[in-house]
């Protein structure tokens, strides 16, 4: 066992409560960093990841989002094995400390690894300090990488092995953080944190609900991963509605309000240093005559679109229809500082060519850019009802005056 990972540690209580500041300017006075997801800048099957961060880094990006997949496949550029990525042996950390050079050397840095999978919850104490043991070696690349973040995405499993009952997902939260908590203070470095993520298909599939476990979690080394993906593909948009548009109202109208009513919450609730990352992106308007469900009943409905089909941040000409600046102006008046950062996966980032990663570069950069100003532009609608309703004026108005066409798969 682990030595990080054992049992009866002193735990790091939050000593601050959950409680908002004075809430910030709108628009927000200062300048959020950009970021983005080595997978949103092509597969780590057809292209290396010098290049995609050099890439990145020619663009303006200034933080890395690391994929598990993007780092096994750079250690065995290296000779090393893929499928040992986190044993921490003084050659894969060697490796890492020279990933983590090279970002630095590009003038980024790397915000975050992730994914970390299937990990609360679990009810066998065996099966259950096995996995937070794989959590805790992550924590000697983490230094070597110098981030001290690491994403856990909510779980998807229904079987009668895991629970999502909150006393048992807050309390997993809260050993996570007080282990990570006992890395750093044993190392002397900085605090290494827990980011909580709330899959569309997991079953804490909102943001309110991953909060409500952070919260319960009560660990300042604990806080809440915010996707605009995720949310607005529980919130907003389902991929086999014909309509092109929410996910059982009739009007556009009525998708805005209630994605509308739900971020206003979240502006109004959530302390922007709690979320500890927010990523965004966009999607495609499918055509759900041909765009099927997957047969594989163990598949998530969402999952294939989310796979192959999202977008960067309005993207109109690639046949983006997220409200996406809903979801950003959200979070930036909760006063969140941290980076913006892209993830995105399409099946255009699959293909081979030199020319994938700067082109997707570019792309992304672009709609971050877009993104940050429509998000701005918008009336805080979480202030009062007649700054909501010229907020969802503004981006029914956007959306219904830009064309409308699905994807032929």
């Amino acid at each position: 066992m682990l030595r990080f990972a054992g049992v009866g540690r002193q735990p790091v209580r939050n000593t601050h409560q959950h409680t908002k500041a004075m809430p910030p300017s709108w628009p927000p006075s200062g300048a959020n960093e950009l970021g983005i997801a080595t997978l949103s800048l092509g597969n780590w099957r057809e292209h290396r990841l010098t290049p995609r961060l050099e890439a990145a880094a020619k663009d303006g990006y200034k933080w890395i989002d690391l994929f598990d997949e993007c780092w096994a496949a750079y250690l065995e550029e290296h000779g090393l094995p893929g499928d040992h990525l986190w044993e921490p042996t003084p050659e894969n950390l060697t490796v890492a400390r020279k990933l983590g050079d090279l970002v630095k050397s590009l003038g980024m840095r790397i915000a975050c690894t992730q994914p970390l999978r299937t990990i609360e919850g679990i009810k066998d104490p065996v099966e259950r300090r096995a996995t937070f043991d794989l959590v805790a070696k992550r924590f000697p690349f983490m230094r070597a990488f110098d981030t001290d973040l690491v994403f856990m995405c909510a779980n998807i499993r229904t079987d009668n092995g895991v629970t999502s009952d909150l006393k048992t997902v807050a309390r997993d939260l809260a050993e996570l953080g007080d282990m990570a908590a006992e890395y750093a203070t044993a190392d002397g470095g900085p605090m290494l944190r827990i980011g909580y993520e709330g899959l569309s298909w997991a079953v804490r599939n909102t943001w309110s609900s991953s909060w409500e476990a952070v919260r319960f979690a009560n660990r300042p080394n604990v806080g809440l991963i915010v996707d605009a993906f995720n949310v607005l593909a529980v919130e907003f948009a389902d991929p086999y509605n014909p309509e092109g548009h929410g996910r059982i109202y009739s009007t556009m109208e009525e998708s805005i309000q209630i994605l509308t009513d739900s971020m206003t919450a979240l502006a109004n609730t959530v302390p922007g240093d709690r979320i500890f990352f927010f990523q965004c992106g966009d999607a495609e308007l499918v055509n759900p005559a041909t765009f099927s469900p997957p047969s594989d009943p163990n598949t998530p409905a969402l999952l294939p679109w989310s796979r192959n089909h999202r977008l960067y941040p309005l993207e109109r000409s690639h046949g983006s229809y997220m409200p996406v600046e809903i979801v950003t102006a959200a979070v930036l008046a909760t006063g969140y500082q941290g980076p913006v950062s892209l993830e995105v996966f399409n099946s255009s980032l699959n293909k081979p060519g030199n020319d994938v990663p700067t082109t997707h570069s570019i792309r992304g950069m672009t709609g971050l850019h877009r993104l940050m100003k429509v998000a701005k532009s918008l009336p805080p609608f979480w202030k009062g009802h007649e700054d909501a309703r010229l907020a969802m004026d503004q981006v029914i108005g956007r959306l219904q005056n830009q064309p409308r066409s699905c994807e032929k798969l």
